[in-house]
């Protein structure tokens, strides 16, 4: 039962963490980017900047803590204080991520755009951000992937997910081998469902460009 309760807490934590990495993500490396290849955006590109050091310069099961005990400290969901503090942090890899891939992009692209009189949004929209998105769709798995194990963390905060489920298994029953294995086991196949997942979207993806 608490392993099933914390699995479904974990899912949710992990789908929307994701939803909200994504999207920030995408926001930063745009701005990121831009301001790179064609400069402009000083003042965001700062505040990008200051948050990319700050994410993923700190630990996660602080940035849990910090946004549980001082920032949300007014707010009683717990589901929804973990999917904050997980979504930001994600939202600074997925935005280097991205970023990287953006910049793998050959210029002839953009130009290339311009020529068919497409503006800078339009061109980014509709030829950029899809190769981009082509290109490391590889690392976004493997962040999905981390973000998921990541989630682990979230019984600092006294939130009931898989590992904190195992845990109170564990303390309820003293035989600590059971409830643990179950929950790496549970883990294991998620992240090997998700795996074969990606390998098939990658598949598909390439057909589509023959």
């Amino acid at each position: 039962m608490y392993l099933l309760k914390g699995l479904g807490n974990t899912i949710i934590i992990t789908v929307f963490a994701l939803m909200i990495g994504i999207v920030l993500g995408f926001l930063v490396a745009v701005v990121r980017s831009t301001h790179e290849k064609h400069g402009g955006l000083n003042v965001l590109n700062f505040i990008c900047k200051v948050y990319l050091t700050v994410w993923r310069g700190t630990p996660t099961v602080v940035q849990v803590m910090i946004m549980y005990y001082v920032i949300l400290v007014a707010v009683n969901n717990k589901i929804l204080v973990a999917v904050i503090a997980f979504g930001l942090n994600s939202a600074a890899y997925v935005a280097e991520i991205v970023r990287s891939g953006i910049m793998s992009i050959d210029e002839g692209q953009f130009e290339a755009g311009r020529s068919l009189g497409l503006n800078y949004r339009q061109t980014m929209q509709m030829i950029i951000l899809p190769q981009a998105f082509k290109n490391v769709l590889p690392a976004l798995a493997n962040e999905l992937i981390t973000l998921l194990k990541e989630t682990s963390v979230s019984g600092y905060i006294g939130m009931m997910d898989l590992t904190k489920g195992a845990d109170i298994i564990r303390s309820q029953t003293y035989e600590p081998m059971m409830p643990l294995l179950g929950c790496a086991a549970i883990y294991l196949v998620i992240v090997m469902i998700l795996t074969a997942g990606v390998h098939k979207l990658e598949g598909r993806l390439r057909s589509s460009e023959r």
